[in-house]
Order: C-alpha cells, then sequence, then structure tokens
C-alpha cells in the first residue's frame, strides 16, 4: 500500500464552466494516482432534474471530459465523475458514456474499462415501502414523505455514497460515470477503496468537492491537488497564484451547511467540529483529527424529487421614475389586482423580484429603505398551459405601466420595457422530495455496469 495518494480536482461543477486547462496541466504534471471531478448540483434549482435536462452546455461538458480522459489514460489512472449531468439521472450518465466513447475513439485510446451505474428511484418502489408501514423521513425541515407527495414527483434520484465506486473500483473499472451521488464520495471512495481511514477520506472528499474554492485568492474552475495519507490531509492549490491557506480551507469546510461541522452521507456523519487546521507550505494546508460516526441501524439514502408546477413566462420591466421607484410596491400590488380581476385568486403563479430593492433576498433583506435610482423588475407568470401563462406574465408586467398610484400626472415615462413580448422560460419546477429512505443494502438503489471501450 502507498504511504498516501494524490487526488486531482480539475472543476466544482464539471461543465456548468470551463476547466481552466493550465493549472489542470500543472496538477497533472504531479502525477495524480486519480483525476476525479463532481458534476452535480441542487444550486440549479429542480427544474434540471424535473425536466431531465442539463444546465450546462454539451460543449462544455465534452471540454472537461475530454481533459480529464486522456490524462488519465495516459498516466493509467482511474477517472471517476460523479452525478453525471447537472443531476445524474439515467439519461444523463447515458450522455456522459457516449461522450466517453466518442472521446475514446477521437483519440484512438486503447481499450479500457468503464463502468458507470444508475441513481433514479421508482415512484411504485417509493409507494410500496410506505404501504409496508416504512418512515421516509424528512430533511431541512420537511414532514415524513407522503404518497401525495410521491404523485406530483416527476423524477426521482437517490444520493449515492461510496458503495457503488467502490464497486466498481473492485470490479477494475479505470473510468466511472456516476448517477446522483455525495459530493464527497466520490473522492472519499477510492481512498477508502484503497484501505485509507475513512474520517480523512470523508474529508479529502468534502476539501476537493468545489476544486479550487477552497483556496485563495478566489478563482473558479482551477485546480487543486488532495494528498491522503493515513495521518492527515493535505491540499494543494496548482494554479500558481493560488494557496490553500488555513482560513481558505477551514472556510470551504462550513460551506453550503447549515451545521458548519457535519457532512451527512450514507452510511454516516463526518465530524468537522474538532479538526486541526496547519499551514504546511505556502501553497499546501494539512489537516488532521476528522471524525467518522457511522450509521446506527439501517443505511439511509437521501432522495431528491422534483415536480411540474407549470408552464412559464418570463417579462422584465426597468423603472427609472424617482415616485414610481419609492412606489414600486403599490405599482405591484395594482398589477397583481388586474391579473385577479382576470383570472380570479388561484390556478397560476405571479412572482415579482425587484433587483434594486430585495430581488436577491426577498422579505429576507435587512436593507429597507430603497437608494436606487433605478429598479429591474422580473416578472414570472406560471401556469397549466403555455397559453394562460403568457397571459399571467404579459399583464402581471404591463400592467405595471399602468399602475394607478396617486400622485401620477404623466401617461408616459414610469416603465420601460426591454421587450415588448414576455419570454418562454423552462417549464417551473418544485422541490417535492428532500428525504431519506432506509435500505437493507446500501446498494439497493443502484444498478452498477461495466463495459469494455475499444
Amino acid at each position: 500500500m502507498k504511504k498516501e495518494l494524490k487526488f486531482l480536482s480539475p472543476n466544482g461543477h464539471l461543465g456548468f464552466g470551463p476547466t481552466k486547462e493550465k493549472s489542470f496541466y500543472i496538477g497533472v504534471s504531479e502525477n495524480p494516482d486519480y483525476i476525479l471531478c463532481d458534476s452535480g448540483s441542487d444550486d440549479i434549482g429542480p427544474g434540471p432534474l424535473g425536466a431531465d435536462i442539463c444546465t450546462s452546455l454539451k460543449s462544455t461538458q465534452i471540454h472537461d471530459l475530454e481533459l480529464m480522459l486522456v490524462e488519465a489514460r495516459r498516466l493509467g489512472v482511474p477517472m471517476l465523475i460523479g452525478s453525471a449531468g447537472d443531476t445524474g439521472t439515467n439519461k444523463q450518465v447515458d450522455a456522459y458514456v457516449q461522450i466517453i466513447k466518442d472521446l475514446a475513439k477521437k483519440h484512438n485510446i486503447p481499450k479500457f474499462k468503464l463502468g458507470y451505474f444508475y441513481s433514479e428511484v421508482d415512484k411504485e418502489y417509493l409507494m410500496t415501502k410506505l404501504e409496508n408501514g416504512e418512515t421516509l423521513e424528512g430533511l431541512d425541515g420537511r414532514g415524513n414523505l407522503t404518497k401525495e407527495e410521491i404523485e406530483k414527483t416527476d423524477r426521482i434520484v437517490a444520493v449515492a455514497g461510496v458503495h457503488p465506486y467502490i464497486k466498481l473500483l473492485d470490479m477494475g473499472a479505470d473510468v466511472i460515470i456516476g448517477g446522483r451521488s455525495s459530493d464527497c464520495a466520490i473522492f472519499a471512495a477510492p481512498a477508502i477503496q484503497q484501505g485509507y481511514p475513512e474520517n480523512l477520506s470523508y474529508y479529502l472528499g468534502k476539501v476537493l468537492e468545489c476544486a479550487s474554492f477552497c483556496a485563495e485568492p478566489y478563482g473558479g474552475k482551477e485546480s487543486v491537488m488532495g494528498i491522503i495519507s493515513h495521518e492527515d490531509v493535505k491540499v494543494k492549490a496548482m494554479h500558481p497564484d493560488q494557496m490553500c491557506t488555513v482560513a481558505s480551507v477551514a472556510g470551504h469546510a462550513m460551506y453550503e451547511r447549515t451545521n458548519p461541522y457535519f457532512e451527512y452521507v450514507a452510511g454516516g456523519m463526518m465530524d468537522m467540529s474538532q479538526c486541526v487546521y496547519e499551514q504546511h507550505d505556502e501553497k499546501t494546508c494539512r489537516i488532521t483529527n476528522p471524525k467518522f460516526v457511522p450509521i446506527e441501524g439501517k443505511v439511509k439514502v437521501k432522495l431528491e424529487g422534483a415536480g411540474r408546477v407549470g408552464s412559464r413566462f418570463i417579462g422584465i420591466a426597468g423603472i427609472r421614475d424617482p415616485y414610481s421607484v419609492q412606489n414600486v410596491d403599490q405599482m405591484i400590488e395594482w398589477a397583481k389586482s388586474q391579473v385577479v380581476e382576470r383570472f380570479g385568486e388561484n390556478g397560476y403563479e405571479l412572482h415579482y423580484h425587484v433587483y434594486g430593492k430585495n430581488g436577491v433576498m426577498g422579505d429576507l433583506e435587512p436593507i429597507k429603505e430603497i437608494k436606487s435610482h433605478e429598479l429591474c423588475v422580473i416578472v414570472q407568470g406560471v401556469a397549466p398551459t403555455k397559453e394562460m401563462a403568457e397571459e399571467v406574465a404579459m399583464l402581471g408586467c404591463r400592467q405595471l405601466f399602468y399602475a394607478r398610484l396617486p400622485e401620477v400626472k404623466g401617461t408616459a415615462g414610469s416603465v420601460a420595457f426591454i421587450l415588448d413580448e414576455v419570454v418562454q422560460a423552462t417549464d417551473a419546477y418544485t422541490w417535492t422530495m428532500d428525504h431519506t429512505v432506509p435500505v437493507d443494502d446500501p446498494m439497493e438503489l443502484f444498478k452498477v455496469t461495466m463495459i469494455d471501450v475499444k
């Protein structure tokens, strides 16, 4: 067994923005034992999962996969991708498998083993669980899963832990394309499979999942190298001008979680509350003392589900008139009243996002006094049919122009439209499922396949 293993992480979300090549090749020159990348995120919202589409461009996905595949096969080291195509659905896994095949042919790469696994879950499987009296616990304040929520769901993925990756590595996979996965599991799995401690392996995954987000100064899509031994984890920035510091690494460990110290995966929880961070050298941070707490009883696998709400159109209105800026809330109420007059109170959704006031944070915005000299109002109309959604958005947007405020004297100038029409967006979806399902076997929801690519 090697005293340490090197893991090259080139991008925090493969395909979402192109991997920067200079730092990637610097990383390759240091002879990593694995080249790995996460390709998924909940940050993109429920729409891509529900509609089974990518938010990432295919050309960018191919660019990133090509960099990784060519160098991984040249070095003869495994390449792992998790949560293929943003969401890790079966369709996106198949798309990545085909890209790998096409790239192998393009570069005349000698035969290798390609393993992949699916993560989608059939609704009937969950219905049966409920009918058998099992509880599917809700996360983040949700109640336990109900039949009604399952019925409202269009697509479900289970979030894999390390188990399918380890199985495929045991089967001899040279390249792995994973369905939906816990971000850290993609990186932890090879280390665990090679006999390294679970606590350090999971921490390795946590620090590498977003690549250069754990480095400073800020710069996305740059490569970082994670190095695991039996005593510690080290993480090193590959970009010449970036460093992995105590502050940047510890800060990233607290990133994207309600509790800054805990990371939950299928099979247990990593506790980072007692981690010790040291500056190993100018570009490298050393981490020791993470804890891993195995789950008691059955393994619980997280479920993500999305359901369609309706068709969606968007209108864009600009406001520069000072009186209208100060009274934008009353303008919106007027516009809403006109939509109610046409369609009634129910059967559609109408949303306003006022950039320059509280467009990002909504009611959570702590600054209440508007000091902006202009506002941009984004209007979203959602309804069961395309025609109705278009009309809801059009009325909701244009009626801002006609808002009857007490001090308005003129007949023009209160609102400007960058487009006369409203534009069709992707259908609106909502998260219907953020729950866990207990399983007898951690592989129960994940079908693995191995093929030869010639």
